[in-house]
């Protein structure tokens, strides 16, 4: 079999792809979870919480409703059909550290849980820790 014929062969036996489909499912997805935020944030105002005060405290409850979620096994459901949209959002990053934190439980604390952890947001993490320090240095050279 030639390297055409295969590739002909492979576009023969591969689903179509649904470009449309998805993007609106993660555009719908997406925008639901930042509508959660929102609420969030009007929830924290009509709590009291002053302005300055209301991202950070809406990022920690995102964080913790990705967290849940994952715990309880609904965000990868979620993920599932929504595809894009649980990613960007805060909640992904949070289902990013806690779902390999869960499923390596049982290798134990460190080796499991610990480890695996940061295998997906480490580098992340990693990345984002360099380019603020980088751009911390820039800033101070150039002010």
């Amino acid at each position: 079999m030639t390297n055409r014929e295969y590739g002909e062969y492979i576009k023969q036996i591969s689903p179509k792809s649904r470009h449309m489909q998805n993007m609106l499912r993660a555009f719908v997805s997406g925008g639901a979870l930042c509508c959660v935020g929102q609420a969030f944030y009007y929830a924290f105002g009509a709590l009291g919480v002053p302005d300055d005060m209301r991202g950070t405290a809406v990022s920690i409850s995102m964080v913790a409703l990705g967290v849940l979620l994952t715990g309880i096994g609904v965000y990868d459901r979620m993920a599932k059909f929504a595809g894009a949209g649980t990613l960007v959002p805060i909640t992904g990053f949070a289902n990013a550290v806690s779902a390999p934190a869960i499923e390596f439980r049982s290798e134990g604390l460190t080796t499991g849980t610990c480890v695996k952890m940061f295998s997906i947001a480490g580098p992340v993490i990693a990345y984002g820790v360099s380019a603020s320090v980088i751009y911390g240095l820039i800033l101070c050279l150039t002010a």
